[in-house]
């Protein structure tokens, strides 16, 4: 059976000897063409176990094997439903070095089937080294240091290589609990996730013997979504190609690397060329995804940045719908205007999970959840709702624990947040009733000062000016601040808690936290109610990628929004500007029939009205391709709708 492909991705997919680039944009087939490639590899007389599919996902590496799978019975080379044809290789990178690692186990002293260690099991183990070093766990957060561990194996750091670049105390603290983890781990002989791409690559680089028998293997390579290697898989597919032949085929888009925060590494697409001398390059652009206009603006944004593979995405199915500019007063009006928007949609006959509501920052999920609530509106959540994320329970424990001081959980959140070393003993001891060491009696006791004043606060102050006063004084912001891009993250979601609760800011005094309680407390209820699979699609840029819909709204595309500044950080770097506008080229690229691009002229940032500046990428679109609606008023502010 003939499968139809374009002129390029026949290309590509005839073209089966030497190292092979190729750059496919969003939509462009690009699965397609290296199922086709390696079902051309296999027609030409290869034994399919000679051919390696890497990839990074096991949902990727499942719809690979499917459609190979198929492929090849189609072509009579393997029979249908026979249990034993063989087939490609088709990993995960992790998977991949699995499979290396219980087949050279005793190059590695290991069992062969050694056991791998979840992160609550490394986690005990960093805690442990931390005892073991009399740290204290309560100061040196463990989950923060198994993070930089874990960071600096994925870029292929060793503990020797981190312990020569060590300038910090912390540094010098992550340092020696890494020393005692590696000596647990081979105690038990155990690894960690990120060693079974470690150790593989290790093995390779030192045994020569067995670097040769996996060369000869997998006689020809695949690595898909190239673009997000960080540096231990990037040595890992180096490692399993011949240098003889160099049968590697790489699929990737420069333009979509948007996860340089845990470590991918864009020059390892950038570089290919330089790394597989006669490199053969395919450019596949023809879009099967994306109306012309949608195209228009994701070509227009991507070109403005430097460093980048050029290609230009098109389309042969026409201009379709023009681009909706839909500015609002502020958050409230657009979450509103999408929320009825989509109602208005769902009403037509469009079915909700084709609908998609895209955001730069989590917090950003708060006020769209509760417009969806109102227009009755169902949705689907992609993430942590906003009430179950811990920063917002730790807030809300202060309130609860300031009004009922026999509220143990409560209590018990309040004094292990921020981390101030009170353990599990003490507060065993605390909630049965016993004399306590003088050290932990002085922090409780501040505590529960500090919880007097948020009540005496209750009295007089705004409930906005209370919970901001929660989040910087009890030290959660310094120490959500001094932490990692995550923790930062958690802030924001924070500090919209504080513009949340200025509209009980007209009453003062102790009921109206029962009030926001009880509203709260309700609201998560109804959140629970919304979960039908058939609802409108919520989450982040990043959670889109990989994904498409009928119909895409890009909300807050607002200057130091989207793109977005951290928290903490004056300027973005060159790299910082160009990633968020690879962001926004992903986002864009999610829509197939319809965009809309949202902003709102006022937002509230940690309960101060702010005036934004729309967002640049606004500037990308073409006047001939917009359709731009007039400012969107929220209902109840009792102002004209217009739309």
């Amino acid at each position: 059976m003939s499968v139809t492909l374009n002129d390029k991705q026949r290309e590509a997919s005839e073209h089966t000897e030497g190292p092979l680039l190729i750059l496919a944009g969003a939509g462009a087939g690009k699965t397609k063409t290296i199922t086709e490639r390696i079902v051309t590899i296999i027609k030409k007389g290869t034994d399919p176990r000679n051919v390696l599919a890497v990839t990074f996902t096991n949902k990727a590496a499942k719809e690979m094997r499917e459609r190979i799978v198929n492929r090849l019975e189609e072509e009579h080379i393997i029979e249908h439903e026979n249990p034993f044809h063989h087939t490609p290789v088709i990993k995960t990178f992790h998977s991949l070095g699995l499979m290396i690692i219980k087949e050279q186990y005793m190059h590695l002293g290991l069992h062969a089937h050694p056991t791998i260690l979840d992160q609550s099991d490394t986690l005990s183990i960093i805690k442990r080294a931390l005892e073991m070093l009399s740290l204290d766990p309560k100061i040196n957060d463990p989950s923060k240091i198994r993070g930089i561990i874990s960071r600096e194996k994925g870029d292929f750091t060793t503990l020797t290589k981190y312990r020569e670049k060590v300038v910090t105390s912390q540094m010098d603290i992550v340092a020696s609990v890494w020393r005692i983890y590696e000596e647990e781990l081979r105690k038990q002989r155990a690894l960690d996730f990120d060693d079974l791409i470690v150790r593989a690559v290790m093995l390779l680089e030192e045994n020569e013997d067995v670097r040769k028998f996996y060369q000869k293997r997998f006689k020809y390579v695949h690595v898909d979504e190239y673009q997000d290697t960080n540096g231990s898989q990037y040595a890992f597919v180096k490692l399993l190609v011949n240098k003889e032949t160099n049968n590697i085929c790489v699929v990737g888009d420069t333009d979509q690397n948007i996860y340089s925060w845990r470590g991918a590494n864009l020059r390892n697409i950038m570089n290919f060329e330089k790394d597989f001398p006669g490199t053969y390059t395919v450019l596949l652009e023809e879009n099967y995804r994306s109306t012309g206009n949608i195209l228009t603006l994701a070509n227009v944004a991507i070109k403005k940045n430097t460093v980048r593979n050029d290609k230009n995405l098109f389309t042969k199915e026409g201009a379709g719908d023009k681009i909706d500019i839909m500015p609002s007063w502020d958050e409230e009006s657009e979450a509103e205007c999408v929320a009825k928007e989509c109602k208005r949609l769902i009403d037509t006959g469009v079915r909700g999970e084709t609908i998609a509501v895209l955001y730069r920052a989590n917090f950003q999920s708060r006020v769209l959840e509760e417009a969806f609530i109102r227009a009755n509106v169902t949705y689907n959540l992609l993430g942590t709702k906003f009430f179950e994320r811990k920063e917002i329970k730790d807030v809300m424990s202060y309130l609860r624990a300031a009004l009922n001081r026999a509220s143990q959980p409560d209590i018990r959140r309040v004094l292990e947040t921020p981390k101030r070393g009170i353990g599990k003993v003490t507060l065993a001891k605390l909630f049965a009733g016993e004399e306590l060491p003088k050290k932990a009696e002085v922090q409780i006791h501040s505590v529960y000062t500090f919880l007097d004043k948020i009540v005496e606060l209750l009295e007089t102050e705004p409930l906005s000016h209370v919970i901001q006063t929660i989040i910087i004084d009890s030290g959660m912001e310094k120490e959500m601040l001094d932490g990692s891009s995550d923790d930062r993250e958690r802030l924001e979601n924070a500090r919209e808690l504080v513009s949340l609760t200025i509209r009980y800011d007209n009453v003062v005094g102790k009921d109206i936290i029962d009030q926001f309680l009880e509203e709260t407390s309700l609201q998560s209820d109804q959140d629970n109610d919304t979960k039908e699979k058939n609802g409108v699609r919520l989450m982040t840029v990043h959670a889109s990628k990989g994904l498409e819909f009928e119909y895409v709204f890009i909300v807050g595309l607002e200057h130091d929004l989207f793109p977005h500044k951290k928290i903490g950080s004056n300027k973005q770097t060159k790299e910082e500007e160009e990633e968020e506008r690879r962001l926004f080229y992903v986002a864009v690229t999610r829509a197939r029939k319809h965009l809309y691009l949202c902003y709102a002229e006022l937002r509230t940032i940690f309960g101060q009205k702010q005036i934004n500046a729309p967002s640049e990428f606004l500037e990308d679109v073409p006047e001939e391709i917009e359709e731009l609606h007039d400012l969107y008023y929220k209902e109840s502010g009792g102002g004209v709708v217009y739309i």
